[in-house]
């Protein structure tokens, strides 16, 4: 199989360089990527040749803009590069007989009432990043191509920037921490989502009536709050220098963090459809929020 992979400098990118590597041949790239190979998202048109010239079985795009509040002063960009730019990777998926793997979020719903939502709940975006995100998807089925959408939420990874790794910087200098309490949601890793796309994308292919949104977060559900608990009381454990207890982690409500955009503060995903379908389990999300912590820590 024969993949371009577009995205590939991002967290979940960069960890899918890794886990489609078992499956055949792959073409990285990138907005920054050099000559030929280079994927300007902003500019939608200007992926066709590159798609054209790749010829690949597979597309898996793990490009966006994920700024979520920058995208509420630059919505154009935001819809670029989210909606538009997936819209005419499906559409060369279409006319090239190839399948799509592409990655949505927690923010295409308004996040109301304390339920678990499933991959039929109705949509209802709070801001502009969840707007472009959600139109990204209805593109990508009006195509008519062969694609798998999963929606997914919180996600990190070891490389780069993340929440585990602000807290543990704050909790080296300050005594005390407040955190949002009320968002609810599963931290996800990376590296979690690229191991299910590379056990997906094969069975896409051989059968593409599988294809369609699946939500894919890790198990179990927290809050911010809950989650930086988890951090700081790892690293205590483990012996690193921080200031702050685990009972100096304070909660407090979103309305106490105002931001440009409007988060949901149900993220919930019910992932049964994606789990039963493909015959895989999702672990908790606290091994994965550990394993990635030893890996950024020792």
């Amino acid at each position: 199989m024969k993949i371009l992979l577009l995205g590939k400098g991002g967290q979940v990118g960069w960890e899918l360089q890794r886990s489609l590597s078992i499956l055949g041949d792959v073409v990285a790239c990138d907005f920054d990527s050099a000559g030929e190979l280079k994927a300007d998202f902003s500019d939608p048109e200007s992926l066709v040749p590159l798609i054209r010239r790749v010829r690949p079985d597979a597309i898996v795009n793990s490009a966006a803009h994920t700024a979520v509040d920058k995208a509420e002063s630059e919505p154009d960009l935001a819809r670029a590069i989210n909606a538009l730019a997936p819209g005419v990777i499906a559409r060369e998926a279409a006319a090239l007989g190839a399948c799509l793997v592409h990655y949505s979020t927690d923010y295409v719903y308004d996040g109301s009432g304390d339920h678990v939502r499933d991959e039929t709940a109705a949509t209802a975006p709070l801001s502009v990043y969840g707007r472009t995100k959600l139109e990204g998807e209805k593109l990508i089925r009006d195509s008519g191509c062969s694609h798998l959408i999963l929606r997914t939420s919180w996600v990190y990874a070891a490389r780069g920037g993340n929440f585990a790794r602000t807290m543990l910087r704050l909790a080296a200098e300050r005594e005390e921490l407040k955190v949002i309490a009320d968002q609810i949601g599963a931290p996800t890793g990376a590296d979690l989502l690229a191991d299910v796309t590379a056990l997906a994308l094969p069975r896409l292919r051989q059968q593409p009536v599988l294809g369609g949104v699946y939500h894919c977060v890790a198990g179990g559900q927290t809050s911010w709050h809950g989650y930086a608990q988890l951090v700081i009381e790892w690293a205590r454990e483990k012996g690193h220098a921080v200031r702050v207890a685990p009972d100096q982690v304070l909660a407090i409500p979103t309305s106490a963090y105002p931001t440009p955009a409007q988060r949901p503060l149900n993220s919930r995903l019910n992932t049964n459809k994606l789990q039963s379908t493909f015959g895989i389990k999702l672990p908790p999300w606290q091994l994965g929020v550990q394993r990635m912590l030893s890996e950024v820590l020792g």
